[in-house]
């Protein structure tokens, strides 16, 4: 009889939700700026970067010196390098800054409200400067190797347009931004949802297959912090003829996500408007 009712009241719509979505960001927290938490996440932006950076640089690198010989790691290689760090890196900062290492994702994620202004920008600030000293430290360590191989930097390779790479960067980033904003959503504890997840593993996983399908066509940007860090180092004209398509691209890519996701898949907009609610106070 329990269970009978139950039911009758959940196809009457009126089973409240078994999950907590936590209220928006305030545009302008100036309360952040008293905490430690807040300086702190910040550098752990900023040395999350500058981890990503170095590593996958490096492994870059050398698989450009050793791409004749057997001991190069392939872009296969290439594509878990940068999809494993991501994995590591949002498992050891996802609980003091949220992991984001990526401005795109720090975008995305302050367009639906998850993160305040002057967060946004800090983190984006932090992340772009580890950046840069992540290809430095690779530079220091490797200066002949980093010049003659490109230093990691993005372009749009020979035989595809810049509109041709602005299509992978938007399509790339969207499918990061998508899978952040999807296992992040606190509606996987509901009542409907079987499929349980560890955030950072779709998250890594994501990178790296975007990484196989991009990296021969712009060496893979969706972070515009990392295509910065890789210019700024690098400096041939070549890399910074191109740079605009690894900002505009990501940007795009991460707003589509967070509108698609937001008031699409979430309906945010309806369910203000209350459209499908029969009994407004329900």
């Amino acid at each position: 009889m329990a269970k009978e009712g139950g039911k009758e009241v959940e196809q009457q719509g009126f089973v409240p939700k078994d999950y907590t979505d936590p209220p928006p960001a305030p545009f302008f927290d100036f309360g952040e700026f008293k905490l430690w938490s807040f300086y702190r996440a910040i550098i752990a932006e900023f040395i999350a970067t500058l981890l990503f950076l170095y590593i996958t640089v490096a492994t870059v690198i050398g698989h450009k010196r050793n791409s004749d010989a057997c001991g190069s790691v392939g872009l296969l290689g290439i594509a878990w390098a940068f999809g494993g760090m991501i994995f590591v890196l949002v498992c050891c900062t996802a609980g003091i800054s949220g992991g984001h290492i990526n401005p795109a994702v720090t975008f995305g994620l302050f367009l639906a409200r998850k993160v305040s202004f002057p967060r946004a920008v800090l983190y984006i600030v932090a992340q772009c400067l580890g950046a840069i000293c992540g290809c430095g430290l690779v530079k220091a360590f490797q200066k002949s190797y980093y010049d003659r191989y490109g230093g990691g930097a993005n372009s749009v390779a020979h035989g595809y347009t810049k509109g041709v790479g602005l299509g992978a960067e938007i399509i790339g980033t969207f499918v990061l931004v998508y899978t952040v904003f999807s296992a992040t959503d606190p509606k996987r504890s509901a009542r409907d949802s079987h499929v349980p997840v560890l955030a950072p593993l779709p998250i890594g996983f994501a990178v790296f297959m975007v990484h196989l399908a991009t990296i021969p066509i712009t060496g893979t940007g969706i972070n515009p912090a990392r295509s910065f860090g890789a210019a700024v180092i690098y400096g041939h004209q070549k890399t910074w003829d191109d740079h605009w398509i690894f900002w505009v691209g990501p940007f795009l890519g991460a707003a589509i996500a967070a509108a698609y996701h937001q008031y699409i898949l979430r309906a945010t907009a309806i369910k203000a408007l209350g459209s499908f609610r029969s009994n407004p106070q329900i």
